[in-house]
């Protein structure tokens, strides 16, 4: 895709801004589209406040983001933002309906080479582009938050994106430093998403059975088989021990393990009964502020450390 140059990015909420800054960061001209003036203004703020924290932890440099936020252009006009993209990623919210109707519309205004992406980490890439008429161009495009700092996208082929479509949004996702991989066939919450919810629902279970309380599910993960995931993946593991290994405890543990395809009970009680976790101070835990505050540098933390030390292999 040597022709790129104008890349849009619609919504520019919790992950749009931080997608428009990779691209923006990568010497690239970018439209970040949104409905609302105050949330394009805060994503500029944003965006400025990412590259510095970048660039104060030695990823970066300060002279790089006054032209790194020069080259991103704010608006409310769909047309302004995408007639002459060469690649259009769309996140807005998780509505199907609206990512639709969205579609439909970038299908009018882009030129019949413009990619067309969509952001969601859920919703399929099949039924976003239904209502599009050349949907061998709309491919999936997950990027995990904070979309600056975590290196992996998905790159999800739709019932009838094409193949090459795939192929060449993958090679622009590498070259601007991501860590694309492609996922073959378009199922509700791809790969990443299926493995970690996957992990939720039984940590879920365990707290609901009286196993355990919810702060020691997550230290079994923490300190435990979690300190190995960064270099051991799940497969790769069940091949080191064994796949013999491996059959024999799914023989005995499988039939134990949480199945049910409803959400918990118990996440059932506290969504209703307004315990969301740290928007209002009580989830499976109880946090104070200072618990909030505390836990969100951590992983910010965390990952600037992650980013550093590949940056310097």
């Amino acid at each position: 895709m040597s022709n790129l140059e104008h890349i849009t990015i619609i919504g520019a909420g919790l992950m749009g801004h931080g997608i428009a800054q990779i691209f923006a960061n990568q010497g690239y001209r970018v439209s970040l589209l949104d409905v609302s003036d105050e949330v394009l203004a805060k994503a500029i703020e944003n965006i400025r406040a990412n590259l510095t924290l970048l660039v104060q932890n030695g990823i970066g440099r300060s002279e790089d983001i006054e032209p790194t936020l020069k080259r991103i252009r704010v608006t409310r006009n769909l047309e302004v933002a995408a007639s002459d993209a060469q690649f259009v990623i769309e996140a807005v919210s998780e509505d199907l309906d609206l990512k639709q109707r969205l579609f439909q519309e970038l299908d009018k205004i882009c030129s019949s080479d413009t990619i067309l992406a969509t952001n969601t980490s859920v919703i399929s890439i099949t039924e976003i582009a239904e209502k599009a008429h050349k949907r061998h161009r709309i491919v999936g495009t997950h990027f995990w938050n904070p979309p600056y700092l975590i290196p992996l996208v998905e790159v999800i082929k739709g019932e009838e994106t094409s193949p090459k479509i795939v192929d060449l949004t993958a090679d622009f996702l590498r070259s601007v430093g991501k860590h694309p991989v492609k996922v073959d066939k378009d199922v509700p919450g791809f790969v990443g998403n299926r493995l970690q919810h996957a992990l939720w629902r039984e940590a879920i279970s365990i707290v609901e059975h009286g196993i355990a309380d919810a702060a020691t599910v997550d230290e079994c993960v923490k300190f435990g088989f979690g300190l190995r995931l960064p270099v051991l993946g799940p497969l790769e593991n069940a091949d080191m021990v064994g796949l013999d290994l491996t059959m024999a405890i799914h023989n005995y543990i499988l039939k134990h393990l949480e199945s049910s395809p409803e959400p918990a009970p118990l996440l059932k009680e506290k969504v209703k009964k307004g315990e969301f976790g740290f928007k209002t101070g009580q989830g499976f835990q109880k946090w104070s502020m200072e618990e909030i505050q505390r836990s969100r540098k951590k992983l910010l933390e965390y990952l600037l450390k992650w980013t550093n030390e590949q940056k310097g292999k």
